[in-house]
């Protein structure tokens, strides 16, 4: 069966750069089983009130950033949405009492044609985006995700698309220098350890926690739509889950570009 991803995306220019995040998202789906489908819950898709899922038949490539190589804005991730398998997800996340509706007219945002782009550079699988609601905390994207578990048995891939750190200000001011290669603040090293160390211990409880337990939670997540991917992903593996960190590295010092699987346990 397949596993439920969390990637963190990082800066739109990873799909031109070589960094060590690239590089390992163009390996990526070497290792896993060719899904039928792929259903990104993407921190740059956000609703409130309600949960969408992208039903378009071919979606449009959104460059829904600014500032970066004229080169990016150029590319395009042309693979087909699945109009069928929306009104699907939407049926079954009403039936778990989500408020939930298929958007039309809505493209591939960065959050999902970024990473996608590295690892499945054919274009060739139905791609579908699920939003995330930046005003409900953990639990409830993880029971978001739950209402999704029944999908990796028929073959789509979850995937959350978000970052497990994401200050932007502290970002962009290394950005604008070229520091991609920045020192790692102790603040950024201490949250990502944490997230990564209850993680594989499946701490459950100190994760739907974490704004209060984990350290710098406010300086990493001055906001928090870029981690509610990592809970989505995280509920839809099941209840009792293994989680593997497949990848860790970090871009301009404070983007922890952490990538996680999870599966359940055996």
């Amino acid at each position: 069966m397949l596993p439920t991803l969390f990637i963190s995306h990082g800066s739109p220019d990873i799909a031109i750069a070589d960094t060590p995040a690239s590089r390992f998202l163009r390996g990526l789906s070497q290792d896993l089983p060719r899904p039928r489908a792929i259903l990104v819950a993407s921190a740059h898709f956000e609703a409130t009130g309600g949960v969408f899922v992208t039903g378009d038949a071919r979606p449009q490539t959104i460059h829904d950033f600014g500032g970066f190589a004229r080169e990016l804005y150029e590319m395009a991730y042309p693979a087909p949405g699945d109009p069928a398998l929306a009104a699907e997800i939407a049926g079954l996340l009403q039936g778990a009492g989500f408020n939930a509706a298929v958007a039309e007219r809505r493209g591939f945002d960065h959050g999902a044609w970024i990473p996608l782009c590295l690892a499945y550079p054919q274009a060739d699988i139905p791609v579908l985006e699920i939003s995330v609601d930046p005003t409900r905390d953990a639990a409830y994207h993880y029971r978001l995700g739950q209402a999704l578990g029944g999908l990796a048995e028929r073959d789509v891939l979850i995937v959350g698309s978000g970052s497990l750190t994401h200050n932007l200000r502290e970002a962009f001011a290394r950005v604008k220098v070229g520091q991609r290669a920045a020192a790692v603040p102790e603040w950024v090293g201490a949250f990502a350890d944490w997230m990564g160390r209850k993680l594989v211990e499946g701490d459950l409880d100190a994760l739907l926690d974490y704004r209060r337990q984990a350290p710098f939670a406010a300086e990493n997540h001055p906001s928090d739509e870029h981690l509610m991917p990592l809970y989505v992903a995280l509920g839809a593996a099941g209840a009792a889950v293994s989680a593997t960190m497949l990848h860790q590295s970090r871009d301009f010092g404070v983007l922890a570009m952490e990538t996680f699987a999870f599966q359940k346990a055996a």
